[in-house]
C-alpha cells in the first residue's frame, strides 16, 4: 500500500483526511491532485485490490491510532501502524462485487425516495402555483396572521442534565429530518420537562419547527409520538394555527424554491444566516383553499405510503451491508 500526497494520484485510490473526518475515507476513480491535507492510499495490485482496502477503511477505526490530541488527525507514522490481512484475490473480489452490488441497491433506494419527494414538489406547484409569483392569484397573508411564530424557553446549561427528556440542537433537528433518528447528548430532567409542558410550552402534535440558523427554513412536523426540547433562537416554533393553513401545506411551501427566495431576501447585508423570529412573521404565504390544501394532504399520503415501503428495504439493506462489513473486516 502507497502513500501519495503533493502529486498526481492514480485512478481507484482511497482519500483519508489528515484531520477532523478522519474516519469517513472516500474512494476516487479518476486521478487527481492530491493535497497535504489528506493521505492518499494506493494498493499494490498484485495483492491488494482498490476497492477491498476501501472497505476496510471504511470498517477501520482510525480515530483510535492517535487518542491523545483534541482533534481526530492522522500521521503517516500512524498509518504505518496498521495491520490488514490479506486474502487471495479471487476472494478479495467476491468480497467487492457483493459489497458494489448491495451499495448500488442502497444507490437505487435513495434515487427512488428523492424521486417521490420530487413528484411531491411538482405536484405543489401544479396545485399551487408557483410561491415566487403567485401565478394562480392566491390571496396572501403574513405568516404572524396565519398561526403563532416563537421559540421555546431558555434552557441554560445548569438546567440540562446526563439523562431525562432529550434536548435538541440545531444540528438534531436536521438528524431528525435527514435520518429520522436522533442520538441525543443533552438532556433536561424529566420535572423540568413536565414543569414547562403544564405551561404550554412544549410543542404539540402537528406543531412545526423551523432550522432558523444555518440551513434556513427547513420544516419538522411535530408527531405525537415525539418527547423532547429544543434550544431557543436556533430554532423556530409555529403553533395555533388558524383555520386557513394547514402545517403539512407551510412544510412544503418553505420547500419550494420559489418561496425560498424570500427567505433569502432577507439575508442581505448578514454575514451569519439567521432566520429571526421577526423575519418569520414578515413571510408572504399564499393561502389557497383548504379543500385543495386537503387534496393535496391526501396525495402526500400516499406517496408517504410507498415512501414508507422504499425505506423500510433501504434498511434492510443497510442491515446486511454491516452484517457482511462485520464479517468480512471485522
Amino acid at each position: 500500500m502507497g502513500y501519495a500526497n503533493d502529486y498526481i494520484c492514480q485512478a481507484n485510490t482511497v482519500i483519508i483526511g489528515r484531520k477532523g473526518n478522519i474516519n469517513k475515507p472516500i474512494f476516487v476513480e479518476e486521478p487527481f491532485w492530491n493535497v497535504d491535507t489528506a493521505f492518499g492510499l494506493e494498493a499494490k495490485r498484485d495483492v491488494l485490490l482498490p476497492r477491498y482496502l476501501y472497505y476496510f477503511c471504511c470498517r477501520y477505526d482510525f480515530e483510535r491510532l492517535n487518542k491523545a490530541v483534541t482533534i481526530p488527525s492522522l500521521t503517516k507514522a500512524d498509518l504505518l501502524k496498521i495491520e490488514l490481512e490479506l486474502p487471495p484475490l479471487d476472494k478479495q473480489a467476491m468480497v467487492v462485487d457483493k459489497l458494489v452490488r448491495i451499495e448500488r441497491i442502497k444507490s437505487l433506494r435513495k434515487q427512488q425516495i428523492e424521486q417521490l419527494d420530487e413528484l411531491i414538489k411538482v405536484r405543489f406547484v401544479e396545485m399551487f402555483g408557483d410561491p415566487e409569483f403567485n401565478d394562480k392569484g392566491w390571496s396572501t397573508k403574513k405568516l404572524s396572521s396565519l398561526c403563532d411564530v416563537g421559540s421555546s424557553k431558555r434552557i441554560y446549561q445548569e438546567e440540562q442534565s446526563l439523562e431525562g427528556v432529550p434536548f435538541w440542537r440545531i444540528s438534531d433537528l436536521v438528524a431528525k429530518m435527514d435520518t429520522g433518528n436522533v442520538d441525543s447528548s443533552l438532556f433536561i430532567p424529566e420535572s423540568r420537562y413536565e414543569e414547562l409542558k403544564a405551561q404550554g410550552l412544549v410543542p404539540d402534535s402537528g406543531d412545526i419547527l423551523v432550522t432558523s440558523r444555518g440551513t434556513l427554513g427547513r420544516c419538522y412536523i411535530i408527531s405525537e409520538n415525539d418527547r423532547f426540547y429544543f434550544q431557543d433562537g436556533m430554532i423556530s416554533w409555529l403553533s395555533h394555527y388558524s383555520g386557513e393553513i394547514s402545517p403539512l401545506y407551510i412544510k412544503y411551501l418553505f420547500d419550494m424554491p420559489g418561496f425560498r427566495k424570500q427567505i433569502d431576501s432577507l439575508q442581505a447585508g448578514s454575514t451569519v444566516a439567521y432566520l429571526s423570529i421577526a423575519m418569520l412573521k414578515k413571510l408572504n404565504i399564499m393561502v389557497p383553499s383548504v379543500e385543495l390544501q386537503e387534496r393535496f394532504a391526501a396525495f402526500v399520503a400516499q406517496i408517504d405510503k410507498s415512501k414508507s415501503v422504499i425505506q423500510k428495504s433501504l434498511e434492510e439493506t443497510q442491515l446486511l451491508f454491516d452484517s457482511l462489513m462485520q464479517e468480512y473486516f471485522g
